[in-house]
């Protein structure tokens, strides 16, 4: 049964000096840094649905830092991430983020996060991942993501002038077009002045006026039908940016992770089986028993996740087989069971038992690496608005991103953004002339099924046209349906009530639109975008969507 809650007319207006949408790590984050460098300024956290219900809470393997300077230095992580980025990645932003990254996860540490530390020395657990040449991921067992999490929401609780709204959906950001400006993607000086939300226990919308706002508000895996994402993953702050008129560039490069737990009935999200698996010795068969990756990299099952999951698409599509296999049954049980006491039970709930048994894998949508253009301090093209996390591109990922990058940049760009904010909001003043929400002339959608059957179509299409291997054909065939979907869609958001469902359909819509935009106008084959019309690699770099 869906739930369907609809808009009513009431509109209360809020002001914060900082607005920020998104509790993830790059939100939080972002929110400790500044109440620590500010306790005059008054922080909004806003989470769509409970504060802990992130991307990072869904992280299991890790985050990378050069800790053990014996073995590791700088030098090696940003060749890895170079290397991974498949030539994409800003070398500015790859030096900063990993030589400010040991100081950000010792600040994590700080704030009460737990890694795992070997028994025998006491020292951290550093573990290795695919694309890294030594070992530096640390991690809590699986669930590294959800640890921070915790940590970081103890943390922010500290801060008396940090307030957290639960259950808010972010609408729109106000910019000058609710000025009735003519705003346009070559308008100079756009600026922000906060955002509509929507709270989903009044229905209230209340406009949240901020002098600056901060988008924190994660990936967008659920255009996809096999996703690993959680259900909030839908783009939402990357739509936003797009209707802004804000840049957005890079957005055809998403990841597939190669290793989800294949369940023929389907499971949203997809259970993953992380990565750090494979670095624990894990060996990558197919169903009959035989390994296939050397095939494809002489780094086989630890080679980086493109190479790792087009090789899967590769050997399913060759084979007719619905899923290729984990082998774990030559590590020792106990350490496992240690490292990866989540995904053992999880495996063992379907009646897999991994240390006897080969675990069904097939790949799924898992990280998008391109997104809100954002400078090394986290600002936007539009003034007044910040980003950090996967819902931006800072360069660091480049055409793929190495393994456990991901929460190390959230935590560097959220102590960026939080000390450039500092160090430039007194001179920002709020906007107070914006209008209260117009929802006149809309009326009740009398049936829910064009909203779900639209989200399952835009899935569909996503899926069989836009996934791990592309072509000319299949892309024009996704922008043509897409274009349909896409009428359909506003003509119900202009005439209707709207509803939490509905304005999630809009913005995935939008975010399949510009994956597959993007796509079209890669013509070479990069990383994580694979094209059968244009197998090798040029010198095409960015790719802006104005």
């Amino acid at each position: 049964m869906v739930l369907c809650l609809y808009f009513k007319s009431i509109v209360l207006v809020h002001k914060s000096d900082v607005l920020i949408l998104g509790s993830g790590i790059a939100g939080l984050t972002t929110a400790i840094q500044l109440a620590k460098l500010r306790s005059d300024i008054s922080i909004t956290v806003v989470s769509k649905t409970n504060i802990e219900e992130t991307n990072t809470k869904y992280a299991q393997g890790g985050i990378s830092a050069v800790w053990n300077h014996e073995i590791d230095d700088f030098e090696k992580h940003i060749a890895d991430t170079l290397d991974a980025g498949d030539d994409l990645c800003d070398p500015k932003i790859v030096k900063l983020v990993v030589e400010e990254g040991p100081k950000r996860v010792q600040e994590l540490i700080d704030w009460g996060t737990n890694f795992d530390k070997n028994n025998a020395k006491n020292n951290y657990d550093l573990a290795r991942e695919g694309g890294h040449t030594e070992a530096r991921i640390l991690h809590y067992r699986d669930l590294t993501g959800a640890e921070i999490e915790r940590a970081l929401i103890e943390k922010v609780a500290q801060f008396s002038n940090v307030k957290i709204l639960e259950h808010y959906y972010a609408i729109d950001l106000l910019t000058q077009h609710h000025l009735g400006y003519n705003v346009t993607r070559i308008t100079p000086d756009i600026e922000c002045y906060g955002a509509y939300l929507l709270d989903l226990k009044s229905l209230d919308v209340e406009t949240h006026l901020a002098r600056i706002t901060v988008i924190a508000t994660g990936g967008a895996g659920q255009i996809y039908r096999s996703t690993t994402n959680p259900v909030i993953a839908t783009g939402d702050g990357i739509a936003m940016m797009y209707r802004a008129k804000g840049v957005v560039e890079n957005m055809e490069f998403v990841q597939f992770h190669p290793t989800s737990l294949y369940n023929p009935a389907g499971d949203n999200p997809s259970f993953l089986i992380s990565e750090a698996v494979r670095g624990f010795g894990a060996v990558l068969k197919s169903k009959d028993g035989n390994e296939f990756m050397q095939k494809y990299d002489d780094r086989q099952s630890l080679a980086p996740r493109d190479i790792v999951a087009r090789a899967i698409d590769s050997e399913l599509k060759a084979r007719g087989d619905e899923f290729v296999c984990l082998d774990c049954r030559h590590l020792d049980k106990e350490e496992f069971i240690k490292h990866f006491p989540t995904i053992y039970n999880k495996c063992k709930s379907v009646g897999i038992d991994p240390l006897e048994q080969m675990i069904p894998v097939v790949p799924a949508c898992h990280y998008l690496c391109g997104g809100i253009q954002v400078d090394e301090n986290g600002k936007t093209s539009i003034d007044r608005l910040y980003a950090g996390g996967e819902c931006t591109s800072t360069g660091l990922h480049g055409a793929n991103r190495l393994a456990s990058n991901s929460l190390l940049e959230g935590a560097v760009y959220g102590h960026r953004i939080a000390t450039d904010i500092s160090n430039h909001i007194d001179q920002i003043n709020y906007n107070t002339q914006i209008p209260e929400w117009n929802a006149f002339g809309t009326t009740e959608p009398k049936e829910m099924v064009l909203i779900t059957q639209s989200i399952k179509e835009l899935k569909d299409i996503m899926s069989y046209y836009v996934g791990i291997v592309r072509s000319n054909v299949r892309l024009k065939r996704a922008l043509d349906r897409m274009h349909l979907l896409y009428s359909e869609t506003e003509e119900l958001y202009n005439l209707t009530v709207l509803s939490p469902q509905l304005c999630e359909l809009r913005n995935l819509i939008t975010i399949g639109y510009l994956v597959t935009r993007s796509a079209s106008m890669r013509k070479e084959s990069r990383g994580l975008h694979f094209t059968t019309d244009y197998p090798d690699k040029h010198s095409f770099k960015q790719n802006t969507l104005l």
